[in-house]
């Protein structure tokens, strides 16, 4: 791709794991439940991957149950309640990313959130984080009918913003993320700093580039898009 006489007009991000590193508060969340149910605590190492794919995910590998089990309701609940309740405890933007925000902001592009989160706990991290004042737009995951990997979420967002689809990009960190924005004809980038797994195969699922680091996506965006005064 080379969209060097193009303008880019928004940067939206995914969430947990590209904007926000959110494990740690996560994997605490699911470590107090495991415990309260006289389970054994896992390792953060153990739960870090997971976190993308949300509570259900969270239960389901760190209980070794299916969705169907008669426990599994209660589990969840506990986690999105305590998780509800400590949300901001550890979790900050990741190193740099301020940096990559401040520079999109400089430049008058702007940058918004599409997530999966449920908005009762997506708007509430955001406000604790000072950051709900600064994005154009925050699209969760119950803020329309349908989610990623559909296209709708990117492209709402992109109406909000006030710009076209092919005007924006997006960052995630899992394989929905990409082909969300493949489906909505939007460029992506993969954040290889997020919570990937050992298992995952991010070199097959289509990104545009991917990135180790924020200050790569300036770095992207600088040789890929006409953006006058673009830098870190």
């Amino acid at each position: 791709m080379n969209n060097a006489t193009k303008q880019l007009r928004s940067v939206l991000f995914d969430l947990d794991g590209t904007l926000l590193d959110t494990a740690p508060d996560l994997a605490a969340a699911l470590n107090h439940v495991l415990v309260n149910n006289g389970r054994d605590a896992l390792s953060f190492e153990t739960i870090r991957p997971w976190v993308s794919h949300g509570g259900l995910v969270l239960i389901k590998n760190g209980f070794n149950i299916e969705q169907n089990d008669p426990q599994f309701d209660d589990l969840r609940q506990q986690l999105l309640q305590y998780y509800r309740n400590n949300l901001s405890v550890h979790t900050r933007l990741f190193p740099g990313m301020n940096d990559v925000l401040e520079t999109l902001e400089n430049v008058g592009i702007q940058w918004g959130v599409v997530t999966n989160k449920p908005g009762w706990l997506t708007e509430p991290l955001l406000d604790e984080l000072n950051l709900s004042s600064r994005s154009s737009c925050i699209i969760s995951g119950d803020t329309l009918n349908e989610r990623k990997p559909h296209p709708l979420p990117l492209q709402h967002a992109c109406k909000l913003i006030g710009c076209k689809v092919s005007e924006s990009l997006y960052i995630g960190d899992a394989e929905r993320d990409i082909e969300a924005g493949i489906n909505a004809g939007m460029p992506t980038l993969l954040a290889l700093f997020g919570y990937i797994s050992d298992l995952d195969y991010p070199q097959g699922w289509g990104a545009d580039a991917m990135v180790n680091m924020p200050s790569e996506i300036i770095d992207w965006v600088h040789h890929n898009y006409d953006c006058e005064g673009l830098k870190l």
